[in-house]
């Protein structure tokens, strides 16, 4: 298993602020996916490409929650091994048996026996 993108994830209510700020320090929305679990849930990805090239991510997400969540967007090549290791260290499925899908990937957050969480995910790739 390998770990394709690993960066900060905010899920809040209003991503509206919380873009503005983001978008004020030089990052830039570069995907957006909309209606995830079939919900009013959205992703929004952004980058920031420093002078000296260097790249960082952000995804903030608008979604139903009381408060804020911080959290760890892993992208992986092989979801099903790597949800396997965040179980086996105790890791549990914040969606129970259910798996997101989308058209562009498959995933769920994954939360620690200490309560952090990890939104874990596998990118589709189409076959073109």
């Amino acid at each position: 298993m390998k770990i394709t993108t690993f960066n900060p994830a905010i899920i809040t209510k209003d991503v509206k602020p919380l873009i503005a700020v983001f978008e004020e320090l030089g990052f830039e929305v570069r995907h957006t996916k909309t209606g995830i679990n079939d919900a009013d849930i959205s992703n929004f990805r952004m980058r920031y490409t420093g002078e000296d090239g260097k790249i960082f991510h952000v995804d903030v997400t608008e979604a139903p929650v009381e408060q804020d969540i911080q959290s760890i967007r892993m992208n992986v090549d092989n979801f099903d091994e790597a949800k396997a290791i965040l179980e086996e260290d105790g890791f549990t499925n914040s969606q129970g048996d259910k798996i997101t899908y989308t058209p562009s990937s498959k995933a769920t957050m994954m939360i620690s026996p200490s309560g952090y969480p990890i939104n874990l995910a596998e990118h589709i790739k189409k076959d073109n």
